[in-house]
């Protein structure tokens, strides 16, 4: 019976690290992953928190051949519970029945304005150039950013997402759930988003913002002219939201908003190429990003991968010569996946994102390996994250 007591020296290296690793898997759920629940059941538990604000709003649409989502969804921004405000969506170019569509909502609401980016534009950057656009035609300071497979959960979104503003704030972070439908793909889009919504929340409320979501994000007319636009990032396609966010906020001007109220929810992702393309081009802007919350957050996923090495390893030990150290890896491991099982259900709940809890084990491992694999894509294909090839064919 003694010698199940008595470790040899590999699997002292093993459990070591099975250990040392759950010690650090658990200070990132228990912190940083579960900074977001608690400061909102703080907020929640404060009468006073939340203030009245009826500035006047100028909300921004972006859309690209989605006369389909326009029909759907348009209707819950132009009939928000909020006394003044416009709608300006952006047609990009569309080849589909947008215009027509924006024309009939046009008649019946005379809050909807609509311009349109001829097809055969040439600029750095199409998408940066629809927004600069309609930030231009906005006629208020505050401007509210969203896209056309988006909607807002609540009449008052307007009202929910602009109740931060003050003298000193400038910029507020918002967060879009997915809607995914059945199937695997689903679930693991499900899963990356509240991983990464997370992120970025959990760090603005520590003061240290670094990206945003323009499916649902919000600043001043003027910190957009004051920065001179996206003239820092129009070298590349993408970088209107998150980088742009990384090169203007700070602890002092930025908010976050994630209260019911405040959500906003995207129509399903149809093919895996299109999730794909999504997040080549958001790894191609994080590599501009400055700070490094990035780094901090990447270290946690290399952290849990090889904590998931480390409990097979001593399994396997254990299993060959002393059942004590599979006994302790999993016991590891149980205590681990609980941890986040409640941390990642609450914040789920808490921000309308649906997740499967059952899938966890495999989504942990597959999401981390799809975003290095990602990073490696995009080392032989970076050059496409430039708009200068655009211009030269």
């Amino acid at each position: 019976m003694e010698r199940f007591f008595v470790f040899n020296f590999p699997e002292l290296i093993a459990i070591g690290s099975v250990i040392a690793l759950l010690i650090v898997q658990l200070l990132y759920y228990v912190i940083s992953y579960s900074r977001p629940y608690k400061k909102m059941k703080i907020r929640a538990a404060d009468k006073n928190s939340e203030t009245e604000t009826t500035q006047p709003v100028s909300v921004i649409v972006y859309t690209k051949n989605e006369s389909y989502n326009l029909k759907k969804y348009l209707p819950s921004l132009l009939s928000q519970d909020y006394p003044s405000y416009e709608v300006i969506v952006i047609n990009d170019g569309s080849t589909d029945e947008s215009d027509d569509v924006l024309k009939l909502f046009e008649h019946d609401y005379k809050h909807l304005y609509h311009t349109f980016i001829p097809q055969e534009s040439k600029y750095l950057s199409r998408r940066k150039l629809s927004l600069t656009l309609g930030i231009k035609a906005a006629k208020n300071d505050i401007l509210l950013f969203t896209e056309a497979d988006c909607h807002p959960v609540s009449k008052d979104w307007i009202r929910a997402m602009t109740q931060n503003y003050t003298n000193d704030v400038s910029l507020v972070l918002g967060f879009c759930a997915y809607t995914g439908g059945k199937g695997f793909l689903h679930k693991l889009i499900s899963y990356d988003n509240l991983i990464n919504g997370l992120e970025y929340i959990s760090s603005a409320l520590k003061n240290n913002p670094f990206g945003g979501n323009g499916k649902n994000l919000s600043y001043r007319r003027r910190l957009f002219f004051e920065h001179k636009g996206f003239s820092k990032s129009l070298s590349l396609h993408a970088g209107d939201d998150d980088l742009f966010v990384n090169e203007t906020a700070n602890g002092l001007n930025t908010q976050v908003e994630y209260s019911k109220k405040s959500i906003t929810k995207m129509a399903p992702v149809e093919r895996f190429a299109i999730w794909k393309s999504m997040k080549i081009s958001r790894a191609a802007t994080q590599h501009h990003y400055k700070g490094r919350q990035l780094f901090f957050y990447r270290m946690e996923k290399a952290a849990s991968l090889l904590f998931l090495l480390a409990v097979v390893i001593s399994i396997v030990l254990g299993l060959a010569r002393n059942l004590v150290v599979s006994g302790i890896a999993l016991v590891c491991y149980m205590l681990l996946f609980t941890t986040k099982a409640v941390v990642l259900k609450r914040s789920a709940t808490m921000l309308q994102q649906k997740i499967s809890i059952a899938l966890l084990p495999l989504l942990e491992i597959i999401q981390p390996l799809f975003d290095l694999y990602i990073y490696i894509y995009r080392v032989f294909r970076g050059k496409k994250d430039y708009t200068f090839t655009i211009s030269n064919k």
